[in-house]
């Protein structure tokens, strides 16, 4: 009995990590036409720590994906050094520094208990969708993966220039999804269910790519305490993610949902 139990988590695994290869090889057809995605993230680190799949899955299709960080991480006096470690991460992904802005403003502080001025937040989110002359946007949803209020500051900013329509035409929002605690944490064994549970887009990392991703995530020394390790192992969002494209009350929905 013992061996049973041990030998079917195992073939599970297995099983999941074989899955995930085919995934990978299948890509995304639900971006066809996009030119010119931008990742908008909170935090140095959050490129890698959440959305790697993503940014891999993007790349993979020769797509410029670029970056607009809007804290410099400096919770713990740190934002220096989070800097640097930002444009080493993104290297490794393979975005290069000419596609990496940071924004260093007082008034959006790296703190979990602040929620950013949306006003400020917006003005600054829009003026580079306007210089990049971006055409999908990809950031946190609603529960901002971790629950943390900068990455729902995101979330509300992007949420306000949709739906007040004052993105540029054709201008897309795809959010990636938070999860519960259980499935956070169950790695490549969430993918059944991410393959289940609706969605518009699925990234999901084949070994080669995990590691590069754990690779980019070892660029954050600075994060990288004991729990850390432990996330790089165990966080479903190093290997997958499932995304959903933002849509506004009374607006249309003009995607094909996919299962």
């Amino acid at each position: 009995m013992l061996l049973v139990l041990i030998t079917i988590p195992v073939l599970v695994w297995f099983a999941c990590k074989r899955w995930a290869d085919a995934f990978y090889s299948l890509g995304s057809n639900r971006l066809l036409g996009v030119r010119t995605p931008l990742l908008l993230i909170a935090h140095p680190d959050d490129e890698c720590m959440f959305f790697a799949p993503t940014v891999l899955g993007l790349l993979r299709n020769e797509l410029p994906v670029s970056v607009l960080c809007c804290s410099t991480g400096n919770y713990y006096n740190q934002g220096e050094i989070r800097k640097n470690e930002l444009i080493r991460s993104c290297a490794a992904l393979g975005i290069p520094p000419s596609n990496v802005t940071l924004i260093d403003h007082r008034d959006l502080p790296d703190d979990p208990k602040v929620q950013w001025d949306p006003h400020l937040l917006s003005s600054l989110i829009l003026r580079h969708i306007h210089e990049k002359k971006v055409d999908l946007v990809i950031t946190f949803d609603e529960g901002g993966v971790s629950g943390h209020a900068n990455h729902v500051s995101l979330y509300k900013a992007i949420r306000s220039l949709h739906c007040a329509q004052k993105l540029p035409e054709g201008c897309s929002v795809l959010l990636l999804e938070s999860v519960n605690l259980f499935r956070k944490y169950l790695s490549v064994l969430d993918l059944p269910l991410s393959w289940l549970c609706p969605r518009d887009v699925l990234y999901v990392l084949p070994e080669k790519q995990y590691q590069q991703a754990k690779e980019a995530m070892t660029c954050h020394q600075s994060q990288l305490l004991w729990f850390r390790h432990l996330y790089l192992l165990f966080s479903r969002y190093m290997v997958i993610n499932s995304l959903r494209f933002l849509l506004c009350a009374n607006e249309p929905d003009t995607k094909e949902k996919s299962r």
